[in-house]
């Protein structure tokens, strides 16, 4: 039973070791450095953009009141939400005839391209963020000695900055037409029954877009996180050093040809 136990206890200890051993080689001083900071704010502002976007859901609706004394008030609740292919959304507009009942009619629009580009976006930020925390945390001397990590890295981040831009751009443009689309007005001009005499149509709750608000807020805040780590990025890469030294390789022969052109005065 001793060996048992004992093996028992060795085989939970190498688990445990070897995360000791991980947590204790991560260099959480980096976090404190710019470059490390701004990756982490990358990394939770990812979250938040396609989080905000991806699980929006709203109600627009209306009300219908035929002057037939034999149909009663119709109240009409439609449910939207991402990717904002409005055009595949069902609803029934009921008609004040007495034969016919309802009609399915369906809103207007597909806004799913400029969501679907922003929460693309929004998830491989999320990852790549993350790989690059692992490797500024874990692996800082494979970083700094290879001079292609650097390079990449600019190349990504200066690649991720355009793209937050075109994807907060074209997303709150899409927004605005997801708005304009989805008010009950909107709905109310598009059924056929609410422009005759024989029923009064009234626009029900205006529906809440705070949250969509919010993720186009966010897109635009990665933007600029992405741009401002661009300088800190670039700092590290091998470009930075070989500016530094053609300055400090100018200097001296400069200082050194305004000593000559005083000697030759004297």
């Amino acid at each position: 039973m001793s060996s048992t136990e004992s093996t028992g206890r060795t085989a939970d200890k190498s688990p445990r070791q070897q995360v000791d051993r991980l947590l204790v080689g991560l260099r959480w001083q980096r976090l404190e450095e710019p470059l490390g900071f701004i990756k982490v704010l990358q990394w939770l502002f990812a979250i938040f953009a396609f989080g905000a976007c991806g699980s929006y859901s709203g109600e627009t609706g209306a009300m219908v009141r035929c002057n037939n004394e034999a149909k009663d008030v119709s109240s009409i609740i439609v449910a939207f939400g991402y990717p904002f292919r409005l055009h595949r959304i069902q609803y029934e507009m009921p008609l004040c005839d007495e034969e016919s009942t309802s009609k399915t009619m369906h809103l207007m629009g597909d806004f799913s391209a400029p969501a679907e580009f922003f929460v693309t976006l929004g998830i491989f930020s999320f990852f790549y963020t993350m790989a690059a925390l692992v490797i500024y945390l874990r692996f800082h001397n494979l970083y700094t000695e290879n001079k292609r990590f650097p390079l990449v890295d600019f190349c990504v981040t200066v690649s991720f900055t355009f793209f937050w831009l075109v994807a907060a751009a074209a997303w709150g443009k899409g927004l605005t037409d997801v708005k304009g689309a989805t008010r009950p007005s909107s709905l109310t001009a598009a059924m056929s029954v609410c422009h005759g005499e024989e029923a009064v149509c009234s626009g029900g709750a205006t529906p809440s877009m705070g949250l969509a608000n919010i993720s186009v807020l966010f897109g635009f805040i990665n933007f600029f996180l992405w741009a401002g780590n661009c300088w800190f990025v670039f700092k590290e890469t091998p470009w930075h050093g070989q500016g530094q030294g053609q300055d400090q390789a100018q200097g001296p022969s400069q200082e050194s040809a305004a000593e000559q052109g005083a000697v030759e005065k004297q």
